[in-house]
């Protein structure tokens, strides 16, 4: 079944462009530190900061780890929270956000490893890029502010 384009659907298609682009454009900016959550099968919970993790599209996700708690984690659990937080000169100034991942792929040889630590390379040096193992791809789950109040993760950004 074909519907038309109304004009409402116009500028609501428009609208998510616009957020998507804001989102990826804010997830990947540099310099930025974030936060990887990930729990273990039992629920043993690590944290660990990244600066190389990068949002391809408003759904994928991709970064390269070494062999450490993340990746071991990653391995029984896909499941992971990314949160970036950016301070503000008040608590309602702060900016962030909560990116709810699982994983799709992990890969320990190929191009898609190999583009990774060449990125890794320039970004943090030929030392960096030799510890990293995989390359890691998630999918995007869900997006939440990094207070949530209700006024949804585009106004946190």
């Amino acid at each position: 079944m074909h519907i038309p384009l109304t004009h409402e659907r116009l500028v609501a298609q428009q609208r998510r462009f616009h957020m998507s682009t804001r989102l990826i454009d804010y997830f990947n900016r540099r310099p930025r530190l974030g936060t990887l959550s990930t729990a273990s099968k039992s629920g043993k919970v690590n944290a660990a900061t990244f600066n190389s993790i990068q949002m391809i599209d408003e759904k994928r996700v991709i970064m390269g780890l070494g062999k450490n708690r993340s990746f071991k984690n990653l391995q029984e659990n896909p499941n992971a929270v990314f949160l970036i937080m950016d301070p503000g000169k008040t608590l309602s100034d702060w900016k962030g956000v909560r990116v709810y991942l699982r994983m799709t792929d992990c890969q320990t040889a190929g191009d898609k490893l190999e583009t990774i630590r060449s990125q890794i390379t320039r970004m943090a040096g030929e030392g960096a890029a030799k510890m990293i193992h995989a390359a890691v791809s998630f999918e995007v789950q869900e997006i939440r502010p990094l207070a949530d109040f209700g006024q949804g993760w585009e106004q946190s950004i």
